[in-house]
């Protein structure tokens, strides 16, 4: 939690810092702010020399740390109340072993401040930026949610228009709610027999800019996700191109592209592309733990010390060490070894040539879409099975309780399989097998029958805007059924979790289609996110 102080408060503060200590051993110069302004929060100027005898160093710094000061025979009177496991909780000490709680530790002076890093985290986030090519990366312990809406902090003030995919996650629409910028969406390309939204052009990118511009409107950021969950990629050095001349930055959700950097193959990255700041999920392809996250940076577009100041005031003031360990550790994994994606993108490529030859079951490839996206994430490999009349959700349940079968995300059209850096052979040949008993149990059993309707509305397409999500956020609100919602202002953040989607943002004009979205989900008993009624028997609307 970050601390606003003013008055005499700041002086309290000020008497509860500890005093300014020289220890090279151990202890880094404390520094207390009195001002009632938020700090200015910068790096500490290193040296060439410095900085190369940084990277130098030990091959991971803040593992290497976590582990010496784990070690320490001493009498620890410090947090966490666990004491460094000896009054861990039994069951959950067998359940993880007592080597978490041993290494769970706070922000001891050797362990470095994840706010203000001098030492080994500082360290650490270079070796990142070093490997992801970027020229400043932040560890992040919120997730990429955090680093999401810290860029759109960063460079949209209230009032501003962030550019941005309708189809954008719900941590976009937090960011809006946070920073009062002023979203100006853009519908993505949406296939309706996949119910599956693409990414956006550069031209949809210029179209909305000049629209913006001609109405006198000041382009905070263009915010784009590539890839998308189901690994479509936007051309993002086109987008980078129709921005940086204007000056306007670029902001990617890069959370499940963080391997991309990592065989030639696979697409470019967005730092790579241009980008000024790219959030990645290190935690999903990649192999550090679940809410481990990082930010990069490229160029001169973006303040730095404001990303590092709204980081602050995002993040939590007592990160976990086991986290920020785990994406060093990462880092340090991938940079000895160079062909790490080699194995899994030939189990990947063989299983999808396997799969597209079985009767009824099709895979999402780019021709699925007209627009000219660049590439798709070939360790994503998304299954429909609507010609065996079977939804995303019914294929999914026959998969996972008669072949144990676990999907990473399913849709009302489709189900998601994504391979990673510890899929195993007999993992994906038992993804095949299953795939043809579907095939073989449906394929012949419901060709009599007529072909189910596409029912599935375009949830996206008809959107009417009526407040910005944080006036709505912050409007007073009354609650109606669902079917009488039609027309009025929605009040809360509803979708479909996963893929986390919004149908419905705070602001927008309930529509015939996003009611009848909702309802087809509803009735297939699929989990909504953000709605207060999680039955969705009804809604918070706007009482304007």
């Amino acid at each position: 939690m970050a601390h606003f102080l003013t008055g005499s408060s700041s002086l309290a503060f000020f008497s509860r810092c500890p005093p300014h200590r020289e220890s090279h051993r151990r202890h880094a110069v404390v520094q207390c702010g009195t001002s009632s302004s938020m700090p200015r929060i910068s790096e500490p100027e290193v040296s060439p020399a410095e900085s190369s005898a940084v990277i130098q160093g030990g091959t991971a710094p803040l593992v290497q740390a976590l582990q010496s000061t784990a070690s320490q025979d001493v009498a620890c009177f410090h947090f966490p109340g666990h004491n460094r496991g000896k009054a861990a909780p039994s069951s959950l000490s067998k359940l993880i072993g007592s080597g978490a709680f041993l290494h769970d530790l706070p922000e001891l002076p050797e362990l470095d401040d994840l706010f203000s890093p001098k030492g080994v985290i500082l360290d650490a986030q270079k070796r990142a930026a070093q490997l992801f090519g970027s020229s400043k990366t932040w560890f992040l312990v919120n997730g990429t949610t955090c680093g999401i809406q810290a860029s759109v902090m960063a460079t949209c003030f209230p009032g501003d228009y962030l550019i941005v995919p309708r189809n954008c996650h719900i941590s976009v629409i937090s960011a809006l709610v946070l920073s009062g910028a002023v979203p100006k969406y853009i519908i993505p390309e949406y296939n309706s027999s996949w119910d599956i939204a693409g990414g956006i052009t550069p031209l949809q990118v210029d179209k909305a800019v000049k629209e913006l511009e001609e109405d006198g409107k000041r382009v905070g950021a263009v915010l784009v996700t590539s890839p998308t969950y189901h690994g479509v990629c936007s051309n993002v050095q086109g987008i980078v191109s129709v921005c940086h001349p204007r000056g306007i930055p670029v902001i990617v959700d890069e959370a499940h592209g963080a391997h991309f950097r990592f065989h030639d193959s696979l697409p470019s990255t967005a730092i790579e592309q241009g980008a000024d700041l790219a959030v990645q999920s290190t935690h999903k392809v990649l192999c550090s733990l679940t809410q481990s996250s990082m930010l990069h940076t490229a160029g001169d577009l973006v303040n730095v010390d404001q990303v590092s100041q709204c980081l602050q005031v995002l993040q939590s003031s007592s990160p976990s060490y086991l986290l920020l360990s785990s994406l060093d550790a990462a880092r340090d994994h991938l940079s000895k070894n160079t062909n790490i994606f080699e194995e899994p993108l030939a189990i990947a490529s063989e299983t999808k040539d396997q799969l597209v030859i079985i009767p009824g079951i099709s895979v999402l490839d780019l021709p699925c879409f007209a627009s000219d996206f660049p590439a798709i994430d070939q360790l994503r490999l998304t299954l429909s099975a609507s010609d065996l009349q079977l939804s995303g959700y019914e294929a999914d349940d026959i998969l996972y309780e008669g072949h144990q079968i676990v999907s990473e995300l399913v849709g009302t059209r489709s189900v998601t399989f994504t391979v990673n850096l510890g899929t195993r052979v007999q993992d994906v040949e038992k993804l095949v097998q299953s795939a043809k008993h579907l095939s073989e149990k449906y394929f012949f059993a419901n060709s009599s029958k007529p072909m189910k309707e596409n029912c599935v509305c375009r949830p996206l397409d008809k959107i009417s805007v009526h407040l910005t999500p944080r006036e709505a956020f912050f409007s007073k609100k009354r609650r109606v059924r669902i079917e009488d919602s039609l027309g009025e202002i929605c009040g809360e953040l509803i979708c479909p979790y996963p893929p986390g989607i919004p149908v419905l943002i705070p602001g927008e004009v309930v529509t015939h289609d996003s009611l009848s979205y909702l309802m087809n989900v509803r009735h297939q008993g699929i989990t909504i996110s953000g709605a207060a009624d999680v039955e969705l028997n009804s809604i918070l609307v706007c009482n304007l």
